[in-house]
């Protein structure tokens, strides 16, 4: 998960984590910009209108401005608890074609921009309408 570092603010997440009754254990201390959070942040944000997905979003791209932007763009990081953590200079494609795009939608505030009512989302973030008859289509 790309999330929030919940223990050093404005820092990203680790990448796998385990859910335990006392609190939230990382399993890596990488982070390479996978877009799994934001993507729920966005589907919260929109079914709910709260503003806390907003804010959680927020936090998430300060984070990735704060660690893993570059003078090339973005990177992945190799230790998300080290301050002086090394970058992985890489960048996978998910990270503009899913995570940004998840977030530029989160702070959209016109909501009709592709809305659940008219468009689905495939697994890669791609926007697919909805179509009231299909006819014609086989």
């Amino acid at each position: 998960s790309s999330g929030i570092n919940a223990e050093w603010p404005l820092r990203p997440g680790a990448e796998f984590v385990r859910f335990r009754p006392e609190g939230v254990e990382a399993l890596s201390s990488e982070n390479h910009l996978r877009p799994e959070t934001v993507e729920s942040l966005f589907v919260l944000w929109r079914v709910t209108g709260n503003e806390k997905y907003r804010d959680m979003a927020w936090n998430i791209f300060q984070a990735f401005e704060r660690v893993s932007r570059n003078c090339n763009g973005y990177t992945a990081v190799y230790d998300v608890r080290d301050v002086h953590t090394v970058t992985l200079d890489v960048t996978e494609s998910f990270f503009l074609a899913e995570t940004l795009k998840y977030l530029y939608l989160l702070f959209e505030d016109d909501v009709d921009v592709l809305s659940f009512d008219k468009w689905v989302f495939n697994t890669e973030a791609h926007p697919l309408p909805i179509f009231d008859d299909f006819q014609g289509w086989y």
